[in-house]
């Protein structure tokens, strides 16, 4: 990873005390993991490039019009919606820093607000097709009896695929039938974990993780390829393909859609939007909110379906 330094070397002088104490608070305040904070830093330094370009010297002499003109540039340039609103993120929680430490007398950036988008529903399968794929799995091979463990975990506890392929064998809790997970910002969580994952779990540890480590050392790392090494991304994906083209579905089946599946779920059977939050690790339940559209959309297909006058 490049250096944060080597980053802002070129950045005008007059910019980089406040800067530099901006850095140290996001590094050390907020938790950030490396690419967040690699992306904020990006973001930050074409905010400054163009504050430069403006002939503006001083982060205390940024007034309203100057943001509006910086997002405008971009909406030019032709970025998207979602990237002005990254940018406009990092440049709101720039400017309430400075203010609220007292290094600028005012904070610009207070009554802009984020653009509005239509966010896009996130596709899910339905538990029909989530159990076809794993009933493609052979759980007569060793590659099996791990694929079915793996997925059963990945939707029994709707973890991002990078949290699955960093779990442990500690990190299960087998009498409590929890898991614990460390997630993004390197935030730790509890999920729930039902018996038939803790089960396909259970059975993968004693009949097969052995076989597959052989004389290497993982870190107690969990799900193992058959070369005894953790599971890379691609390596998963292409697992999971082989299953849903096997199952024959025609959506775009990705791991991610596991956690959707997961969400939209619960969200179907009455559970408690909070909750979910608390399960999925989202810090924002705005985030999670977008599975409240999906739960609609169910509530409106029951209705059409069962309704003597819909």
């Amino acid at each position: 990873m490049t250096n944060y330094k080597e980053i802002l070397k070129n950045i005008p002088k007059s910019f980089q005390k406040d800067l530099n104490n901006y850095i140290n608070y996001i590094r050390l305040e907020k938790g950030l993991s490396n690419n967040t904070f690699y992306s904020y830093l990006h973001d930050i330094k074409v905010y400054i490039e163009f504050l430069d370009t403006q002939k503006i010297e001083s982060f205390n002499t940024v007034n309203f019009e100057t943001i509006i003109k910086f997002i405008e540039e971009l909406a030019e340039l032709g970025l998207s919606i979602t990237s002005r609103m990254r940018y406009l993120s990092a440049i709101k929680g720039l400017h309430l820093f400075l203010f609220s430490t007292g290094k600028c007398e005012k904070n610009p950036s207070e009554n802009i607000e984020m653009p509005k988008f239509h966010r896009k529903l996130p596709e899910c399968l339905s538990i029909n097709e989530i159990d076809l794929i794993i009933l493609q799995i052979d759980i007569n091979t060793d590659a099996g009896i791990r694929d079915k463990a793996m997925l059963e975990t990945l939707y029994a506890s709707g973890l991002r695929i990078s949290e699955l392929l960093n779990l442990r064998q500690r990190d299960i809790l087998y009498d409590n039938e929890i898991i614990r997970i460390i997630g993004k910002g390197n935030k730790e969580r509890i999920v729930p974990i039902g018996s038939s994952a803790l089960n396909s779990i259970l059975k993968y540890q004693n009949s097969v993780r052995s076989k597959f480590l052989g004389a290497y050392l993982t870190d107690d790392i969990l799900f193992l390829n058959q070369r005894g090494k953790p599971l890379t991304r691609m390596g998963f994906w292409k697992i999971l393909k082989k299953y849903s083209i096997m199952a024959k579905i025609e959506k775009d089946v990705y791991p991610h859609i596991f956690r959707h599946s997961f969400a939209t779920h619960l969200l179907e059977g009455g559970a408690d939007l909070r909750i979910v939050q608390e399960m999925l690790g989202h810090s924002d339940i705005s985030t999670t909110q977008i599975y409240t559209h999906i739960d609609r959309e169910f509530i409106k297909e029951v209705h059409r379906t069962f309704h003597p006058r819909a």
